[in-house]
C-alpha cells in the first residue's frame, strides 16, 4: 500500500475542520501511487483525496504544483484541483508532512491499453500543453538529461545483477544523449509522467489527469516521447503502430508541432526510455527492507530503449512527416 504516513483520527478531524467541508464520514488509505501518502476522505460535502507529501517531494516545488493544477482548473482541464481552507491557505502540515485536500475525480484508469484510449491521451495532452502557455512559474526538469548521469552513477556498481552489461550499455547511451541532446524546441508546462495510471476514463473519454508531481517547464514534444513509451507499446515490447499514430495524430490535430519537433521525437523517445530506466533501477536497487511497494522493471525500458534506437524518422511511428 502506498501510504507510508499514518494519520490518527483526532489528527484527521482537526485538519479537515480547517475547511468548509463538514464532518470526516470515511477515510481510506489509497494502494496505487508510490510517491506519496493519499487517501480518500468522504465528508459531508462530498469526496476528496488528502495527499500528505513525502519525501522524495521537495518542499519547495509544492508551490509550483499547488499553483500549476489551480490553473490548469481554471483553464479547463479536468484534473485534482487544490482546496483552500478557510484561511485562504491550500498547502499546510499534517503529521509532520506537508498536505493538502484536492478535489476527487470520477473515473478509472485503463488496465489494457486500447486504440481509443490512445487518442484521448493524445488530445488531453495537448490541451494540458495549450493551458500551460498562460502559467508564468517555472521549474527546472531534474529528470532530463543533466540529472541521468548522477542516477546512473547512483547505479553503476550495481546494475549487473539487474542485466549483465547493462552498465555498459546506459554508459554510452548516456555518452551518445549527452552529446546531441535537444535544446531549442518549443517549451513550457509538460506533465512529465503521463502514464496509465495518471490518466483516468468515463466511457471511452478522458475524465482526468492526475499526479502532477513530476511537472515542469521542458520540451513540449518530450512530453510526448513519454506519452509513447507508456501507451503505445505491447506486453512484449513491441511498438503498435496504430496506437502510437492516433496518440500523435490527435495531439497534433489540437496543437501542430514544427518539424524541428517531429525530427527530434526518435531521440526525445531514447532519452524518455533511458530517464525511466534509471529511475525504475534505482528504485530496484535501491528498495527498503520491508517495503509493501513492489519496485517496476527497469528492464522494460531497456528494451523500449533499444527499440528507438532502430528508428530512423516519426515514419516508424506510424505518422507521416
Amino acid at each position: 500500500m502506498a501510504v507510508y504516513t499514518d494519520v490518527a483520527d483526532d489528527e484527521l478531524r482537526a485538519f479537515v475542520a480547517l475547511y468548509d467541508l463538514g464532518e470526516v464520514l470515511s477515510c481510506k488509505g489509497i494502494a496505487e501511487g508510490v510517491e506519496n501518502s493519499n487517501y480518500f476522505i468522504t465528508t459531508e460535502t462530498g469526496n476528496f483525496i488528502l495527499t500528505l507529501y513525502e519525501k522524495r517531494v521537495a518542499r519547495t516545488d509544492l508551490p509550483f504544483f499547488i499553483a500549476l493544477m489551480e490553473h490548469l482548473a481554471q483553464k479547463g482541464v479536468a484534473c485534482p484541483t487544490p482546496l483552500r481552507g478557510r484561511d485562504g491557505t491550500a498547502l499546510r502540515e499534517l503529521c509532520g508532512r506537508p498536505a493538502a485536500i484536492v478535489t476527487f475525480l470520477a473515473g478509472m484508469w485503463p488496465r489494457r491499453i486500447q486504440p481509443f484510449h490512445c487518442a484521448g491521451v493524445g488530445q488531453a495532452l495537448a490541451a494540458l500543453h495549450s493551458a500551460g502557455a498562460s502559467f508564468t512559474m517555472r521549474r527546472a526538469n531534474d529528470l532530463s538529461v543533466a540529472g541521468w548521469r548522477p542516477l546512473f552513477a547512483a547505479c553503476a556498481g550495481r546494475a549487473r545483477e539487474v542485466h549483465p552489461g547493462l552498465a555498459e550499455e546506459l554508459d554510452g547511451e548516456l555518452g551518445f544523449l549527452e552529446t546531441v541532446w535537444p535544446c531549442d524546441l518549443p517549451s513550457g508546462v509538460i506533465h512529465g509522467d503521463l502514464f496509465p495510471d495518471n490518466v483516468f476514463f468515463r466511457d471511452r473519454i478522458v475524465s482526468g489527469l492526475i499526479d502532477f508531481y513530476f511537472a515542469c517547464t521542458d520540451a513540449l514534444a518530450y512530453d510526448l516521447a513519454v506519452c509513447l513509451n507508456a501507451w503505445c507499446f505491447e506486453a512484449d515490447s513491441s511498438l503498435n503502430v496504430t496506437k502510437a499514430r492516433l496518440l500523435l495524430d490527435n495531439y497534433r490535430q489540437a496543437r501542430p508541432l514544427m518539424p524541428t519537433e517531429l525530427a527530434a521525437l526518435p531521440l526525445l523517445a531514447r532519452g524518455s526510455a533511458l530517464r525511466f530506466l534509471l529511475t525504475r533501477l534505482f528504485d530496484w536497487l535501491n528498495q527498503p527492507a520491508g517495503a509493501l511497494v513492489r519496485p517496476k522493471d527497469p528492464l522494460e525500458f531497456l528494451r523500449k530503449l533499444r527499440f528507438h534506437r532502430t528508428v530512423t524518422s516519426v515514419r516508424d511511428y506510424g505518422l507521416d512527416a
